[in-house]
């Protein structure tokens, strides 16, 4: 039987999906790109999912076209919920994911945590997610309050406050920054970012992610100033180096 999608049923913001994602959490994932998002990364890839749009999708709709493809994911694969930024539509994802779970499978965010909010009702809402969630992929862009803001154009102050509140509740965490040379390869910052990294429970992963270019055409076609275009990726010495201060291989 067809199931019938009421028309005032929850709707979630897409902007795309990836049927065979091998970097978005463990094993092989279907990948969901939300829209919308807070933050304004000078390095962003996809800033085409910074303003409203997409195709509108209900839980039921998207959860049935991931299960399609569960014959990929094996016994680690899953389904994440990237962006964008996941965590703007924090009720559609407990729907979604409330979906996933009843069928077992594994659920995974990725996310800068701009959104977090420790009042209420925010909190209580996420807190409702994180029963339904197995995994969040969290970025830390840069520890340094005025470096994140001239990064991102926002304070990553409850971007770390979020960190320490998933740490407490028990929710497992990876890890991941991304490297561009000059900007978010200080040595003073990566110890920092690491230090905070150990205070964490539940850390099971650290990764840093090699600057790349292939976002200006995006920001070229939006009519967007991209202000990177002098920046090179890191070499394998400085990925190195960068893994070593984050202590990268003693959690993998």
């Amino acid at each position: 039987m067809a199931y019938n999608y009421a028309q005032n049923e929850l709707k979630g913001s897409v902007h795309s999906l990836e049927s065979f994602g091998l970097v978005d959490g463990p094993g092989v994932r279907f990948v969901v790109f939300m829209q919308g998002c807070a933050l304004r990364c000078r390095y962003c890839h996809n800033p085409e999912t910074w303003a409203g749009g997409g195709s509108q999708w209900t839980a039921r709709q998207l959860f049935d076209k991931a299960w399609r493809f569960k014959s990929y994911w094996k016994e680690n694969g899953g389904i994440t919920v990237s962006g964008g930024e996941p965590l703007l539509q924090l009720d559609f994802l407990t729907e979604f994911f409330s979906l996933a779970k009843k069928k077992g499978v594994h659920t995974a965010i990725d996310t800068a945590g701009q959104p977090f909010d420790s009042s209420e009702p925010w909190i209580s809402r996420f807190s409702e997610l994180m029963k339904l969630t197995d995994l969040v992929i969290l970025d830390i862009k840069a520890w340094d309050r005025a470096e994140h803001i001239a990064l991102t154009g926002k304070t990553n102050d409850n971007i770390k406050e979020m960190a320490r509140f998933l740490s407490e509740i028990g929710k497992p965490m990876w890890i991941r920054r991304v490297l561009v040379p000059g900007l978010t390869d200080g040595e003073k910052d990566l110890e920092e970012t690491a230090a905070f990294i150990t205070s964490l429970k539940t850390v099971e992963r650290v990764e840093v992610l090699p600057y790349h270019a292939f976002g200006v055409p995006s920001w070229e076609k939006l009519g967007l100033d991209y202000t990177l275009r002098d920046a090179v990726a890191p070499t394998q010495e400085e990925i190195d180096r960068a893994e070593t201060i984050l202590n990268v291989k003693s959690y993998k």
